[in-house]
């Protein structure tokens, strides 16, 4: 590990393992699109990686490359789709980090992520806990 907290490994997906919805989207992705990248419930990685983003990763999945965080949201999401072998998949990927559509991407993912627990395969556990005033 470097003095940044950077390591030479690749990135991995952080997702809530307590939130039903972002298990099966994850599942969807990995079915579909078969991403070389490893997603792992952010509950199963190491505190010294997880510990200085727990409130991000409430909220929002993340690309965690050791204890830095690369991408979150819709960016990490993409980055996700962007491994898979798949030409298609790795297009789609490029095309929801254009400027215009970015944009959209990152309101959509906000909007899911505010609504997680209303989504089918929720449960109670998915609601995004509210900021501290």
């Amino acid at each position: 590990m470097t003095r940044t907290g950077v390591t030479s490994s690749p990135p991995v997906l952080a997702y809530d393992g307590d939130c039903g919805f972002c298990q099966a989207a994850v599942d969807r992705i990995r079915a579909a699109a078969a991403p070389a990248m490893e997603a792992v419930p952010w509950q199963f990685l190491p505190e010294e990686s997880t510990a200085p983003h727990v409130e991000r990763l409430d909220r929002e999945v993340l690309l965690l490359r050791g204890s830095l965080a690369v991408a979150g949201g819709a960016e990490a999401l993409a980055g996700f789709v962007g491994s898979s072998p798949s030409r298609t998949y790795r297009t789609a990927a490029a095309v929801l980090g254009l400027p215009g559509v970015r944009t959209c991407a990152r309101a959509v993912y906000r909007w899911v992520s505010r609504n997680r627990h209303r989504m089918p395969g929720s449960t109670t556990a998915c609601a995004v806990p509210p900021r501290p005033s």
